[in-house]
């Protein structure tokens, strides 16, 4: 049997935290999705090609660029992980109707109808899918504030891709079915929430991977 190889994917926490409360944007996959269907989780998907070429509005902050690098891999280029950060919003804007970014005035056919604003993207974690799965990604996770990126909590939308979209507390999601990456993720939020609530761009990031059947969690 041949060994499936994890594919580059990203995905994003958007926090709202209005109200005294954080909470983050989840939705429910369909069931026509072969890989964790039915389920809650954060928008995102696997990088395309295409994304390494999506001209920005602004960079990643520096330290979180540092922190994404760590053990990328001496083939990972800085432009693909800025392609990674590109996906976050990209996908953002795809399964949940949310641009983060200053809108184009004519947006070529098939271009994103904004240019992506990294600026505020928090590196938070990385994971990847352990052998065996139908599906293996190497994900790297994003968080970012709602008011740092001037979107309203009320303009998310569902789509065929996620459906029941909804503003979950971060501290209390009983009630909802998610994969256990997910609540893993999740709970990594809630530490680095309790610990400093600005979430510092330059704060370490847990990395979940699988080596010889274990299940280990490393710091980058």
């Amino acid at each position: 049997m041949t060994a499936i190889r994890p594919v580059d994917a990203a995905s994003i926490l958007l926090l709202d935290r209005s109200g005294g409360r954080t909470r983050v944007l989840v939705g429910r996959r369909s069931s026509k999705h072969v890989f964790m269907p039915d389920v809650y989780v954060f928008p995102g998907g696997r990088r395309d090609a295409g994304d390494r070429l999506v001209p920005v509005a602004a960079h990643l902050n520096p330290l979180a660029s540092e922190r994404l690098a760590i053990r990328a891999g001496t083939r990972c280029s800085q432009a693909r992980l800025r392609a990674l950060a590109v996906t976050a919003l990209r996908e953002l804007h795809e399964e949940a109707g949310i641009g983060v970014g200053p809108a184009h005035a004519s947006p070529a056919t098939g271009a994103l109808p904004f240019r992506p604003d990294l600026s505020n993207l928090r590196f938070l974690a990385r994971a990847i899918t352990p052998a065996g799965m139908v599906r293996r990604f190497d994900t790297r996770f994003f968080a970012l504030f709602t008011d740092e990126a001037g979107v309203d909590p009320a303009g998310a939308r569902a789509s065929h891709e996620l459906e029941d979209l909804r503003w979950v507390d971060i501290f209390d999601h009983k009630g909802v079915d998610m994969p256990d990456i997910t609540v893993l993720i999740l709970e990594e939020l809630k530490k680095s929430i309790q610990e400093d609530k600005s979430l510092p761009f330059g704060r370490a990031a847990p990395f979940y991977y699988a080596r010889r059947g274990q299940f280990r969690r490393d710091l980058l």
